[in-house]
């Protein structure tokens, strides 16, 4: 999980447990009944109509390689379309790119769920939004209220953190009919064309079909889908 500016703070990386991120969230002030994380078992539309729905954004864990850094770099050098409307932050500090993804999801989908009044993510959110995405990457880096949070996040992972990982982040989310992909180790966020919130799932799973076919020697790959939470 490398990191996209020099920063002296690393964090240990959190675990891609929907339940590890499940009680993170609630704790920060998404209510247990608005949304949860469930893993997405596999790419094939069977396995995507298992996930529960709707779905208002997706997390993809992969492997950093050369091969992927190097299309990061050319991709970035790219001219970027204006991405209105879509919360987008920067990264600077090493090994948060799964806090991140959690911020990047959750600030894109803040019409469709309801945050706890005066939480951190009500307040984050709010503090955050009219500053450019390093700002609010500074900003998460001087927070000691979320480090601390994501401390206790790694804590109840079943694996033993170490900050010697080479796995990143990053998420998917609907903005304004667009598919945007947002990582934080990127300068903008990436449109990945027209997509809808019925069709968010299938249409990210095809972009991610796309990263793991580049990198077929792998199998450190995980995707986990944040749903809206519906009454039965």
């Amino acid at each position: 999980m490398a990191e996209t500016a020099p920063s002296a703070k690393r964090w240990l990386p959190l675990e891609a447990n929907p339940d590890v991120m499940n009680q993170f969230l609630w704790g920060l002030g998404l209510p247990p009944g608005e949304a949860e994380c469930n893993d997405v078992y596999g790419l094939d539309e069977e396995l995507l109509e298992m996930v529960p729905k709707p779905v208002l954004a997706v997390l993809f864990l992969y492997p950093i390689t050369p091969e992927s850094e190097q299309e990061r770099l050319q991709k970035d050098c790219n001219k970027q379309d204006p991405c209105d409307g879509v919360y987008f932050m920067r990264q600077t500090v090493g090994n948060a790119c799964g806090t991140i993804g959690l911020l990047h999801a959750i600030g894109n989908i803040t019409s469709e769920i309801k945050l706890v009044e005066n939480s951190f993510l009500d307040r984050f959110y709010k503090s955050t939004a009219n500053m450019d995405p390093m700002e609010r990457a500074l900003y998460l880096e001087n927070d000691r209220e979320m480090e601390v949070a994501h401390s206790d996040a790694v804590a109840a992972g079943e694996t033993e953190a170490s900050d010697d990982v080479n796995d990143h982040f990053i998420c998917f989310a609907c903005v304004n009919g667009q598919l945007y992909e947002l990582d934080g180790r990127r300068t903008a966020p990436v449109s990945h064309g027209p997509s809808s919130p019925t069709t968010l799932l299938q249409d990210a799973a095809k972009v991610i079909k796309g990263m793991i076919a580049k990198n077929p020697n792998s199998m450190n790959f995980n995707v986990i889908a944040i749903s809206k939470c519906t009454e039965a």
